[in-house]
């Protein structure tokens, strides 16, 4: 890791940068793909899994057989602690249910919103070198609390032509509908536009490569919603003299790990802490079976020390992070002046891995800045909010004069008519009555 001492602030914005991707070629061939996959359906879908994942498939779509197998391969301990984090996750997110709450804002005016779950949503879950089963976990869940119809599910096959047991088995744990073994920006296009086997959807979820990403932003452009834009996971810590710099180490190791174009961020008040930290990085790393990749991530990041907490919290919310370990003192007293993170993780304790497992809250989260405006996917991110509004014969005595003024000015004749013919037909009428 780089270490940046006391660095002016102008020095921020180029200090707090992200790997930068190449989309100069990234974008058209994803395009490529995309366009390939809307003309040649399951067809294509075939031959780019043959050429990115080297299978040749005789059918895209998980069979009922494949399901039974891959529960019997899962450990007694393993769908415990699947069935844990599921609870917690569950529980966490049915606290976001939304109950209508009808407002009177004139009198015989009524309004109220009400949310309705998406009907048909895509998940994709990224395997390679660490399939993400707790990725399934994380989307499935929330979806299926909030009662969507159908659920789709996408992930890369093996050379064997299998999707690791552990994802189909939280797939069928949490109610997904339907599992299609395809990756990358071939999965995406296929979920955005549907083929013979894989259904349209209406919103797609999910983290990937620079692929996936890619593919996602560009389907959006065509009447597709998506979660949020992403990029690579990152992580940022926050310590002092108080914490414990193995904790620290470890945190920061969790994240370099996922691959070399991931970041992580420590920012401190103290050269001591970022001493010691380093000193553990390198105890802990040699004994990571990706070692390799969480050196290539190292080389991208850095240990930023500053002058006091105030300017820590500053610099921290100007970098957004995913990822926010809060490993100080009076941590909570602190955590109150985050403004722009994903998830935040309070005192030093509460590492960052338990938030991407089991804690409750959602691991699917913004990067590359863009907590600074995006969310990360709760409940809210599976329906839509519909209004509605009912007016009484009194409520559009009370509030018509108003609108017609209005209509008149912005000179819509005919929107101030559907009031006024309303008005009159009272005006006339022998007795009031209550529409």
């Amino acid at each position: 890791m780089k270490v940046i001492k006391f660095p002016e602030r102008q020095q921020w914005v180029k200090l707090l940068e992200r790997p930068a991707l190449d989309t100069g070629v990234l974008r058209p061939a994803v395009a490529e793909i995309i366009g390939q996959v809307r003309s040649g359906g399951d067809q294509t879908l075939r031959q780019l899994t043959d050429k990115f994942d080297g299978v040749l498939l005789d059918e895209l779509r998980v069979r009922e057989e494949e399901f039974a197998e891959a529960e019997s391969q899962i450990s007694a301990e393993l769908k415990v602690a699947i069935a844990t984090a599921k609870r917690n996750i569950e529980r966490f997110h049915s606290t976001q249910t939304e109950i209508p709450k009808p407002v009177e804002t004139t009198d015989g005016v009524i309004c109220w919103r009400k949310s309705i779950a998406i009907e048909r949503v895509g998940l994709y879950v990224p395997a390679g070198t660490a399939p993400l089963f707790s990725t399934v976990l994380m989307l499935a869940a929330p979806a299926k609390l909030a009662g969507c119809r159908e659920i789709v599910l996408c992930s890369p096959p093996d050379k064997s032509g299998k999707i690791n047991p552990a994802t189909l088995y939280a797939a069928r744990l949490c109610g997904v509908t339907q599992v299609f073994k395809i990756g990358g920006a071939q999965a995406i296009a296929a979920m955005a536009f549907g083929t013979e086997s894989v259904p349209r959807v209406f919103k797609i979820f999910g983290p990937g490569n620079q692929f996936v990403t890619e593919a996602k932003l560009q389907v959006s452009l065509t009447g597709t919603a998506i979660d949020m834009p992403a990029g690579p996971s990152e992580v940022a810590v926050f310590a002092d003299e108080t914490c414990v710099p193995a904790f620290v180490a470890a945190d920061l190791l969790s994240q370099a790990e996922h691959g070399p174009d991931s970041q992580v961020l420590l920012v401190t008040t103290s050269e001591r802490v970022i001493a010691r930290t380093l000193a553990e990085i390198e105890r802990q790393i040699e004994s990571l079976p990706r070692v390799e990749i969480a050196r290539e991530s190292l080389v991208n990041s850095r240990a930023i020390l500053v002058e006091d907490v105030p300017t820590a919290t500053e610099l921290l919310n100007e970098y957004a992070p995913e990822h926010l370990i809060l490993a100080v003192e009076k941590a909570d007293e602190v955590a109150e002046y985050v403004v722009n993170a994903g998830s935040v993780f309070v005192g030093n304790f509460s590492c960052e891995a338990i938030g991407d497992y089991a804690s409750g809250t959602n691991h699917t989260l913004p990067t590359n800045g863009f907590a600074r405006s995006f969310s990360g996917v709760s409940l809210d991110s599976f329906v839509k909010k519909i209004t509605f509004q009912k007016v009484t014969a009194n409520g559009i005595r009370n509030i018509g004069p108003a609108i017609e003024t209005m209509a008149e000015a912005e000179n819509l004749r005919a929107h101030r008519n559907a009031v006024a013919i309303r008005l009159e037909s009272l005006n006339g009428a022998r007795t009031e009555s209550n529409l």
